[in-house]
């Protein structure tokens, strides 16, 4: 897979991820690693902050449930406008974590 082939496939993961539900930086790496082998979190970050905008960015967080910095405030917006649960300021992992089922 070429580095641009990776990148529509992290921005296809992103796409399909349901209103109310997140998938942090290393499930989506860890998802696309069987496919590419790649897996690094940090490569999904980058991906995200430099080609994120037209999907739904906000469904992406850390593994703590932490919101992409910078953005703190629209991307909690957009989550609570979703429903998306929350446990003391951040997204409640255990129930809001997302993975495709292909």
């Amino acid at each position: 897979m070429t580095p641009e082939e990776y990148v529509e496939e992290v921005l296809a993961v992103v796409e399909r991820i349901p209103p109310g539900r997140v998938m942090s930086y290393g499930a989506i790496a860890d998802y696309l690693a069987d496919r590419s082998g790649r897996s690094s979190a940090r490569l999904v970050g980058t991906i995200m902050s430099r080609y994120g905008g037209p999907v739904p960015w906000h469904r992406v967080v850390n593994n703590a449930g932490r919101v992409v910095p910078g953005h703190e405030l629209e991307a909690m917006a957009r989550l609570i406008g979703e429903a998306t649960p929350m446990k003391s300021g951040r997204v409640d992992m255990k129930r809001a974590a997302w993975w495709p089922e292909d």
